[in-house]
């Protein structure tokens, strides 16, 4: 259980939409279909209505600062087996990564891989009250590429198991390459923010718009106008 699942869901009913092409950039193919993740008959290019217009929002103050550019959606709604899917995948991952054998992992091991696991993924909980923020059509993995179509160099991957996924983690370096680093996710922080949305502590490309982790972050910083989450799980 985190912290944000104390958070109390009364979901407004709004329904799942695609995200529109013509303003903003998909990631084709998208990564975790690529992987062997199922979505059924839900596109993992939709979201909430509201959210898809905060983040058309974010898109036009992005362009008018910097015409021709774009911001870049890498996954958007999750379904929970997609969660569930990308879990598992992750700690094959790490087993194969440390030259691991699955069957021989002692406990000790298995529960230590598994904290790395969950460092990254949120639960694949179909508990109503706990839901993973992407399941919701709330939360949204972003980029930012320029005019030429090239991406923003961020210092470090989506989904990358490491700390330079930390969104402050450049700021203290004064190297000019990590210092662009910092001034790119710090851009791309400012146009979501300005747009509504609030951004995980420790990924630089999630940010939500609605769930609990964004009702409990926006309740930190507004301790005298709380919120609760208007979306749940889809």
């Amino acid at each position: 259980m985190k912290p944000y699942h104390q958070i109390p869901i009364k979901d407004c009913g709004e329904r799942l939409i695609a995200i529109p092409t013509n303003s903003l950039s998909l990631e084709l193919p998208h990564p975790y279909v690529k992987l062997g993740a199922e979505y059924g008959s839900k596109s993992p290019y939709c979201l909430r209505q509201g959210v898809v217009q905060a983040l058309l929002e974010a898109q036009f103050l992005l362009e008018k600062r910097y015409p021709g550019w774009k911001i870049k959606v890498y996954d958007a709604y999750r379904p929970v087996g997609v969660q569930q899917h990308m879990v598992n995948y992750t700690f094959d991952s790490l087993v194969k990564e440390l030259n691991l054998c699955e069957h021989q992992l002692s406990a000790q091991q298995r529960q230590d891989l598994w904290g790395k696991v969950y460092q990254l993924w949120a639960a694949p909980s179909l508990d109503r009250t706990m839901p993973p923020p992407h399941s919701t059509g709330a939360a949204v993995d972003v980029t930012i590429i320029n005019d030429l179509g090239e991406a923003l160099d961020m210092g470090g991957e989506i989904d990358e198991l490491s700390e330079r996924s930390h969104p402050e983690y450049y700021i203290s370096d004064r190297d000019g390459e990590s210092q662009q680093y910092q001034f790119n996710r710090q851009l791309l922080c400012k146009i979501m923010t300005n747009s509504g949305f609030i951004r995980h502590p420790d990924e630089w490309w999630h940010f939500s718009l609605g769930d609990q982790m964004w009702a409990w972050l926006h309740n930190q910083q507004h301790p005298t106008n709380i919120a609760i989450a208007r979306y749940g799980r889809i």
